[in-house]
């Protein structure tokens, strides 16, 4: 018995080619399927992992910033404060000072409480660690005149020393006034009042560290 050699020993009949290969092409199909599935998979794996870090680093950065803020927020309110405690000893200095009235610039107690903040930065305590002697420089041959000592936290030990030294001004359009005024008054309102003086918008800060010894800062301030 002879066989045809399209057919099987069984007797069925192979697969045509056209069959063959529409097999093969399905077979891949699946596996091509499969395996753009476990890629889509391994990407949002990754990028869950990924949002996740990121989510975590910036909630960390957020806290570290608000933290910063904060700071900021109270060295900046201390300084207001302690600006108000100077312009309050200035103004109650005025007998001290011999002058009738003594007058500050808008811009001084501004400059005086933003070098503070600067002086205070590297302080382990921040501004709160300031104990600061207030002076003034009349500019004649009598020594410097200290008007007060102010503690920026009554309650916390010194960590830094600051001498601030303002000076009275001597240029510009006020003396030429002040003479002008000078001029008109009664002897007897001149012997029981002095000038009115008016401070410069500059000024000198002296800083020294009290945890640490032979670290003296003099900054010039305009």
């Amino acid at each position: 018995m002879s066989f045809s050699c399209d057919q099987s020993l069984d007797g069925s009949f192979p697969p045509s080619p056209a069959e063959d290969r529409g097999s093969k092409r399905l077979s891949w199909s699946s596996l091509l399927q499969r395996l753009t599935e476990l890629k889509g998979i391994n990407q949002r794996v990754t990028a869950d992992h990924l949002c996740s870090r990121s989510e975590t680093g910036s909630e960390a950065d957020m806290s570290l910033s608000e933290s910063d803020s904060s700071f900021f927020l109270l060295e900046e309110s201390l300084a207001t404060e302690v600006a108000g405690t100077i312009t309050q000893s200035l103004n109650d200095a005025s007998d001290m000072l011999g002058c009738s009235k003594l007058i500050l610039p808008d811009c001084l107690l501004h400059n005086i409480s933003q070098e503070l903040l600067h002086l205070a930065v590297c302080e382990p305590c921040g501004l709160r660690g300031a104990l600061i002697d207030l002076c003034v420089d009349k500019g004649d041959q009598s020594s410097l005149c200290t008007v007060d000592q102010i503690a920026a936290d009554a309650t916390l030990v010194p960590t830094f020393h600051v001498t601030l030294v303002l000076r009275l001004e001597s240029g510009g359009l006020w003396p030429k006034v002040q003479k002008l005024f000078k001029g008109s008054r009664s002897p007897q309102t001149s012997a029981r009042h002095q000038d009115t003086l008016r401070l410069s918008t500059s000024f000198r800060a002296i800083k020294r560290k009290l945890y640490c010894s032979g670290e003296l800062l003099i900054e010039e301030c305009c």
